[in-house]
Formats: C-alpha cells, sequence, structure tokens
C-alpha cells in the first residue's frame, strides 16, 4: 500500500467517526453509526469513487425530476439538494408510509481537489451521476530523477 493510500484511507476514516460523533444521539443506539447510510436516514444514499483523472458520485434520487435537484460544490464538498414532493392521491387511506418527503441536503466530502467548470451531471432511471474530472494539481506529476 502506497503510503499516500494509507494517510487517505486514515483521513477517510477519522471523518466516519467525526459524523459518527456528530450524529450521536440523532439516530437510534442500534444504528450501525460506521456503515455510512445504512439505517442512518441519509438521502440520497451516494457511491463514491475516483480514478486517476476524475471524481464520480452516484446518488439514488427515485421518482424526482431536475428541477427538483441542485448541485454545487463548495469548499472540497459536494452537495446534493432539493424536495421530494409529498404524494396527494385524494380519497386514499394509507396503511404505511415509508418514502420520506421534503427538503434534502447531502454533503460529501471530494477526496481530491477538481475541475468545477468541467464538471457534469447526468440523471437516468432514478440515479444521478456526476463527473468531476481531477484539477491538473490533482493527478499525478512524474517526476524524474537525476543520478550524479
Amino acid at each position: 500500500m502506497v503510503a499516500t493510500d494509507l494517510f487517505r484511507e486514515m483521513e477517510d476514516l477519522r471523518r466516519k467517526i467525526d459524523n459518527a460523533f456528530r450524529n450521536f444521539g440523532s439516530r437510534g443506539l442500534l444504528t450501525p453509526a460506521f456503515l455510512p447510510g445504512l439505517g442512518t436516514g441519509e438521502f440520497p444514499l451516494v457511491n463514491l469513487s475516483e480514478d486517476e483523472d476524475n471524481v464520480y458520485v452516484q446518488a439514488l434520487l427515485p421518482g424526482l425530476e431536475s428541477k427538483e435537484v441542485e448541485i454545487n460544490v463548495i469548499k472540497g464538498a459536494l452537495t446534493i439538494s432539493g424536495e421530494r414532493k409529498e404524494p396527494d392521491p385524494k380519497g386514499r387511506t394509507w396503511h404505511r408510509r415509508e418514502r420520506g418527503a421534503g427538503r434534502f441536503l447531502r454533503a460529501i466530502d471530494i477526496p481530491a481537489m477538481v475541475a468545477t467548470d468541467k464538471a457534469s451531471a447526468e440523471y437516468r432511471d432514478g440515479i444521478l451521476m456526476v463527473t468531476l474530472p481531477k484539477a491538473d494539481e490533482a493527478k499525478p506529476k512524474k517526476i524524474a530523477v537525476n543520478f550524479a
């Protein structure tokens, strides 16, 4: 394992622990605080990945329209916000309502510097796919070694 990967993993763990303590008391005691998204009530659920050139965020946003979602990059974090409308069918008796409604905001720490002016987003089949190209400063650079 490369040292930078180790430091990145340690930083990711620190963020998860900070987040768990920040949210302590707002969740049930049996909630798996160290398993992001699982039982936490966080919305939307996201996958975050990267390759050499881009950072990718996939967010699960079923039943929304583009006008109901806003995406921003602020201080090293991607924010996804919007509002899921409350269904209002007349004359219906509800027996179970598990899908939440209302305003939401989710901030995801971005693991690299990105070129926000080249970012793109696509929404298909209930999944928002955001591609954030890495800034040139964040890409690996080869350094030649001169032997004396």
